[in-house]
């Protein structure tokens, strides 16, 4: 069965999810409804990241569940990963684009013109934030929700929404077809918090 670009998104945090816990965590993630996980990790070496990303992407593709790795394009192919999340001071698109055949997500912000452009230069799938306050980045930014619907309006590939949300705020989101979790889903218990984010977010039609 095929991986779809919807549902629940689990992003790793390198203070949340240290690496000797982030498989049993990651595997409670799923229980509780996860469908795509990205690895973020921005201090350590490809070296040393080489083992965790073929033993957390070696789960992902049991559990039926999208990998996706942060900015890594040397290393994601030659795990041979699913996918590849890029931000804009990450690898450029065009370049991972020309190498990667896996998925490609690209960070927008609250940038319409942006996720139209990467649209047409091949991403897979766009993110759209801080939606709310985010404990992880608490410096971002906020958009202004309203772009989200925009988005949906001339967008022909999958909207991602990130930044600050939880069970009691994703009914704001409207309709999205990912919805990215940080604190949310790994302060506490992760797999109670992985299904109310997915519970909440049915209800809400997120996706």
């Amino acid at each position: 069965m095929g991986i779809e670009l919807k549902g629940l998104y689990a992003i790793s945090d390198e203070k949340l999810t240290p690496y000797h816990d982030l498989p049993k965590l990651l595997e409670q993630a799923i229980l509780g409804g996860v469908k795509l996980f990205q690895l973020r990790d921005k201090s350590h070496s490809d070296q040393n990241l080489r083992g965790l990303v073929n033993e957390l992407s070696f789960l992902c593709t049991e559990k039926n569940v999208g990998f996706i790795l942060n900015d890594r394009l040397e290393l994601a192919l030659e795990c041979g990963v699913w996918g590849l999340h890029l931000g804009a001071k990450d690898t450029p698109l065009q370049e991972a684009r020309s190498l990667f055949r896996g998925v490609i997500g690209v960070s927008c912000y609250g940038d319409l013109q942006r996720a139209l452009k990467v649209q047409q230069m091949g991403a897979d799938y766009v993110a759209f934030g801080a939606c709310f306050v985010s404990q992880t980045k608490p410096n971002a930014p906020c958009i202004d929700l309203k772009i989200l619907q925009e988005a949906r309006a001339c967008l022909k590939i999958p909207i991602c929404a990130i930044g600050g949300i939880t069970p009691f705020n994703v009914d704001q989101l409207g309709s999205v077809d990912l919805v990215a979790v940080v604190a949310s889903l790994w302060v506490g218990d992760v797999l109670k918090n992985a299904q109310s984010l997915s519970l909440n977010s049915r209800n809400s039609k997120s996706f």
